[in-house]
């Protein structure tokens, strides 16, 4: 198992780049302090390596994508987490209780052979990762926009919403820095640990949120909601309160969520009138790598020609959190319009 990231292409695909995807989410989840899906992950990655058979194993072993891309193990961890959530498979919760001496390898062996058919699904699509905690990056993006002088009132489009957790954020509570923003008490309120300056002190309000997501996932059927649970690594006790409580508030009102791929939602929303005073905003979070390249072009390319349209009553901004895979950090830029579109990092 390797101890260190392994700097490929994230579009490489073949054997050995399967084994060096498990071995680089091993090490991602063991420097993120998720020891236990890191076992787990681990565990897969032994039963790859030593040919143990079975039709989920050999698809993972001969996955014809790219599996980095493609996120192959978050994807197999996320089918054995929904087992142990759901009580299917008791002897893994000796893994997910941290035991120590016992043997993860036949453990899962035998729930992947258990459970077969349950878990070949998980397979067939990205995981859903939305994050409540992505909004308070949001919300500091949109102090930062209001202090260079666009109307502090946004209209919110979002790409890649999985449940529209991040939909529900003008609902939410935050402490940034001391900066104090949205309702009391709010649905969730968020104290993220923060370095350096606070972001700028400025009253914002959200007019509408609206998203999109290839596969959206509604939050108010229980099947639905603990396929969303079971992709929150178990050591994130607080992010699992977090998704306790997304839940909850979709059950009072459910976010505009569309099933629309990311490119078509733009294009469409983007020809929509913007009304004078409100800035238009385009968001999303760890979703840029699902997103088809051809699709990535169209995305960007409505962007720059709105950008070029826009005025200083009706702005146009792009907020984007993902990964930088050479850093393996997360990062999240800006660019608005007018004011050139230049990517600002936040």
């Amino acid at each position: 198992m390797a101890e260190n990231y392994q700097f490929i292409d994230i579009n490489a695909s073949g054997p050995g780049i399967v084994a060096a995807a498990f071995d680089n989410q091993v090490a991602y989840c063991t420097a993120s302090g998720a020891a236990i899906t890191a076992r787990i992950v681990a565990a897969v990655r032994d039963l790859i390596e030593r040919g143990e058979g079975g039709t989920l194993l050999d698809t993972v072993r001969g996955w014809q994508g790219a599996p980095l891309a493609d996120a192959l193990p978050l994807r197999v961890a996320g089918g054995l987490h929904s087992l142990h959530l759901k009580g299917a498979e008791p002897a893994l919760s000796a893994i997910y209780a941290g035991e120590s001496a016992i043997d993860d390898a036949a453990i899962i062996a035998a729930a992947v052979h258990a459970h077969e058919a349950d878990l070949l699904p998980w397979l067939d699509g990205p995981p859903q990762t939305n994050e409540a905690g992505r909004s308070a990056n949001f919300i500091a993006a949109m102090l930062w926009l209001a202090d260079k002088g666009l109307p502090p009132r946004f209209e919110c489009l979002e790409i890649g919403s999985s449940a529209g957790i991040n939909l529900m954020l003008d609902r939410y509570r935050y402490d940034l820095g001391g900066v104090q923003v949205g309702p009391k008490p709010g649905a969730i309120c968020f104290r993220p640990e923060w370095q350096g300056d606070p972001p700028p002190e400025q009253s914002i309000e959200i007019i509408s949120t609206r998203g999109c997501d290839v596969a959206p996932v509604d939050l108010t059927d229980p099947a639905q909601a603990l396929r969303l649970k079971a992709y929150v690594w178990p050591e994130h006790t607080e992010r699992f309160a977090r998704i306790e409580a997304a839940i909850a508030e979709a059950g009072k009102q459910a976010p505009d969520l569309v099933a629309m791929n990311a490119a078509e939602f733009v294009e469409a929303e983007l020809a929509k009138p913007q009304a004078e005073g409100i800035t238009r905003v385009l968001m999303h979070s760890i979703v840029w790598q699902y997103v088809p390249e051809d699709q990535q072009t169209r995305v960007t390319a409505a962007m720059e020609a709105a950008g070029a349209r826009a005025t200083a009553e009706r702005p146009l901004a792009w907020v984007s959190l993902e990964a930088n895979r050479v850093m393996h950090i997360h990062e999240m830029t800006v660019r608005f319009w007018p004011g050139g579109g230049e990517p600002a990092l936040v």
